[in-house]
């Protein structure tokens, strides 16, 4: 598969035909193996050596036993050689025999890599509750193995559910004058919130970072990206977001003094925030993308609290489906997420129309302002003149198919 150079940005180029496996020393492979009726669902990400790895999961109580498994397994080195990941079945609120399947499915990957127990992590994604299927689960484990390929673009279909579309970004960078990768996969469109939602990414890198620092940088970047989406409001059982850097690049470690850290920095957030925008657009039913942007806090958290409060205020959604320019919804959410604001000193605008300013309502044109709101990209800009901080959310609209999709999930 040819690649070819995108958009150009003054740290990183993003890369067109993007793909998980284009890091040096990274395989990938999804197939079928029985867990859904037809469409592929077991994928695995492998590396040649022990990459060095970082994840985060869902702030959820019950968190799903794959969770709990890649904990086990990271708390050993931070080092990683794979990932095994299902869908159609998340191995949620299964007692002791769903931990036992996880960590079967962990044994069996280890054992066909010839590597140690800890050195895999697993993760699922689908209905709660129900026992996994195992043996598909383990004969399929030792069908994919020797699929493991570069380029491989089956993985990114084994990890979906409702999703209507897989969710690749890559983007290239020079570190110390040599060329590194950050490439990333994702699947996520319902059960969506900050803090994590039912999502899973998987980001790939070939530089040369150390587990600490890869870790620091996915707790500071996943707060600025994957926890700034939301679809409904529900934060899942399974989310995860996990990272391998195999270190094949061969440019000294990065860390915060290397003097290319900000162009890796760069770069990274990119894909990550990519990742998280394709999973707010793809949300289930929807048909925009909602991007809250507030200005002029006194804090980023100040303004991380009413942007998600705005992106995920149904009443909101619901008026964006509608293109109707309801602002009041808009600055209820907004005084919810952030009760000391002052309301006297807010500007509010979709898209280019200025619908609030000091806090009053002004004169604008419907017309116009509902096509703002028609757009698949719709802008709610609220500036609170109360300092220089920002933050941005990501969201979908809430549409009719939303029920429809989630009244018969399981049938």
């Amino acid at each position: 598969m040819g690649k070819e150079s995108g958009v150009l940005s003054p740290a990183f180029t993003v890369q067109k035909g993007a793909c998980i496996t284009s890091p040096k020393g990274f395989k990938a492979a999804g197939m079928h193996v029985g867990i859904k009726r037809k469409r592929p669902d077991l994928g695995a990400i492998v590396c040649e050596r022990e990459a060095t790895a970082a994840a985060v999961y869902t702030v959820n109580a019950f968190q799903a036993a794959p969770i709990q498994v890649t904990q086990d397994s990271l708390g050993v080195s931070g080092k990683l050689r794979g990932v095994v990941v299902n869908s159609g079945n998340a191995n949620a609120c299964t007692g002791r025999q769903g931990m036992m399947d996880a960590y079967a499915m962990r044994a069996k990957l280890a054992e066909e890599l010839a590597c140690p127990q800890s050195m895999v992590a697993v993760a699922s994604t689908g209905v709660i509750g129900v026992l996994m299927p195992m043996n598909k689960v383990i004969q399929g484990i030792e069908a994919l193995v020797p699929k493991l390929k570069a380029p491989d673009t089956s993985f990114a279909e084994a990890i979906l559910t409702t999703d209507t579309c897989t969710k690749q970004v890559e983007v290239s960078v020079e570190i110390e004058g040599k060329p590194v990768t950050i490439a990333g996969v994702a699947k996520g469109s319902g059960m969506i919130k900050p803090n994590m939602a039912t999502m899973l990414a998987f980001i790939t890198t070939d530089a040369v970072i150390e587990p600490e620092i890869l870790q620091s940088l996915l707790w500071k970047t996943t707060d600025q990206t994957f926890n700034m989406i939301t679809v409904d409001g529900d934060t899942s059982t399974n989310d995860m977001v996990l990272v391998m850097a195999s270190g094949e690049a061969g440019h000294a470690p990065l860390d915060m003094h290397h003097a290319d850290w900000s162009k890796f920095q760069q770069a990274f957030q990119y894909v990550c925030q990519e990742l998280a925008k394709m999973i707010a657009r793809d949300g289930e039913g929807a048909t925009r993308l909602i991007e809250v942007v507030v200005e002029g806090a006194i804090h980023e958290q100040e303004a991380q609290n009413i942007a998600k409060a705005v992106v995920g205020s149904s009443l909101v959604k619901t008026a964006v489906f509608g293109a109707d320019p309801n602002w009041g919804r808009i600055v209820c959410a907004a005084g919810y997420g952030e009760p000391s604001l002052r309301p006297e000193s807010i500007d509010v605008y979709l898209g280019h129309v200025q619908v609030i300013g000091g806090g009053m309502p002004l004169l604008f044109d419907e017309e116009q302002a509902r096509e703002e709101l028609n757009q698949e990209k719709v802008i709610i800009r609220v500036n609170l003149h109360r300092g220089q901080a920002t933050a941005t959310a990501w969201g979908c609209d809430l549409t009719y198919e939303y029920v429809r999709i989630n009244a018969s999930y399981r049938t």
